[in-house]
């Protein structure tokens, strides 16, 4: 059952439901398949941005769609309901756009946002490294100005589409003056010496490939900079705000999408002369659940209404990855629990469900970091 939505205008109203019909028709007709096999669905995106929905909060005289955080993010908690893969994808797509869009020039916005907003090329963020993941101040990855170009060497683990991209958003060391050394960069996809591992082999989100960057005297002309030498980090932690946002919006569908499949099993499951559902410990076990992806969403949504009001928005932002990371890991563990044995088959997408929840208590910042996001701002 969809999830009943409050929207402000008729036109985030037909927004939903364009999303919902080729959510309907396009991804879930795909997704058991496709996670099954490991199987990579570009053309999804190409869809999605043909369609619209890649890059909704970007404004329209770039491509984009020009919607707030508010109606993005549910368009994007819908995706993620159908295809949590796809709406990671889709999310750290957004994540890979935001340099150029809030930091880089007007030269470098007119050059590459068209083509990214389209959904015609897809992007990859590449900030953490192996021994540096939480602690991104540490990365080695290292660029070195020559003359009019740049030379990066490093490696960038755990990159989201590695090796699929089209166009890579890295982050590299141009000092060694700690937190203020890292600068940003543009790196297109072809270039020489950029280079990709064989795709991490996960336990979850299976259809989005996941590989470590390698760049082995990468050079990129230096126009690809983005914004100032030394303002690497502050970008990076600037896109991570809106990052985590998305994956708030995408661990609420995934949530949301257990819980209709708990319901509907438990409807249909009887135990004792009647549904399961009807049987107290198991209705107030739902009931939970229900409570958890309403209060997922709406933590989000008010996160969300901070930075479209263009209030500092970090710690709600946390808040809400926090919140609806951990709940959608919840929420899916109890949906295994209502189908009891047939949850722990492949018959039933719960399983699966429960696996792609767990990374999304570690990526765009472990909930760990949340935490100490969140208890430093007070």
């Amino acid at each position: 059952m969809p999830a009943v939505r409050l929207l402000p205008s008729s036109e985030a109203e037909d927004l939903l439901a364009l999303t919902r019909d080729l959510c309907a028709k396009e991804l879930l007709p795909r997704v058991a398949r496709a996670e099954r096999e490991e199987e990579f669905p570009r053309e999804v995106f190409t869809l999605l941005g043909r369609a619209g929905l890649l890059t909704l909060p970007y404004p329209e005289e770039f491509g984009g769609g020009g919607q707030p955080y508010e109606i993005y993010l549910q368009v994007l908690e819908e995706i993620g309901s159908a295809w949590a893969s796809v709406g990671v994808g889709v999310s750290v797509h957004a994540l890979s756009c935001f340099p150029v869009f809030a930091f880089g020039s007007d030269e470098q916005r007119r050059r590459w946002l068209p083509d990214m907003l389209s959904g015609e090329k897809l992007g990859a963020y590449c900030l953490s490294e192996a021994h540096a993941g939480s602690d991104p101040a540490a990365m080695r990855a290292r660029a070195v100005r020559d003359g009019d170009a740049y030379v990066l060497n490093g490696a960038k683990a755990w990159t989201t589409h590695g090796g699929r991209a089209d166009f890579y958003t890295v982050m590299a060391r141009t000092s060694d003056d700690g937190a203020r050394g890292i600068s940003c960069f543009h790196v297109p996809a072809g270039t020489p010496g950029l280079e990709f591992d064989k795709p991490e082999e996960k336990m979850g989100l299976t259809g989005s490939t996941t590989a470590t960057v390698r760049l082995e005297n990468v050079r990129i002309p230096a126009d690809h900079l983005i914004g100032a030498e030394g303002q690497g980090l502050a970008i990076a932690l600037a896109s991570l705000d809106a990052g985590r946002l998305g994956i708030a919006a995408v661990a609420t569908g995934l949530a949301q999408c257990a819980l209709d499949h708990a319901v509907a099993y438990a409807k249909e499951r009887e135990a004792f002369g009647k549904p399961i559902i009807a049987h107290q410990g198991l209705g107030f076990l739902l009931a939970d659940m229900a409570a958890a992806v309403e209060s997922a969403r709406a933590t989000y949504l008010s996160a969300a209404r901070f930075k479209d009001a263009g209030h500092p928005y970090a710690r709600q932002a946390s808040i809400a990855k926090l919140t609806a990371t951990d709940n959608a890991m919840k929420v899916t563990t109890d949906a295994v629990q209502v189908l009891g044995g047939a949850g722990y088959t492949r018959d039933f997408p719960v399983e699966r469900l429960m696996r792609e929840a767990k990374v999304m208590q570690i990526f765009e910042g472990t909930n760990q970091i949340q935490r100490l996001v969140i208890s430093r701002g007070l």
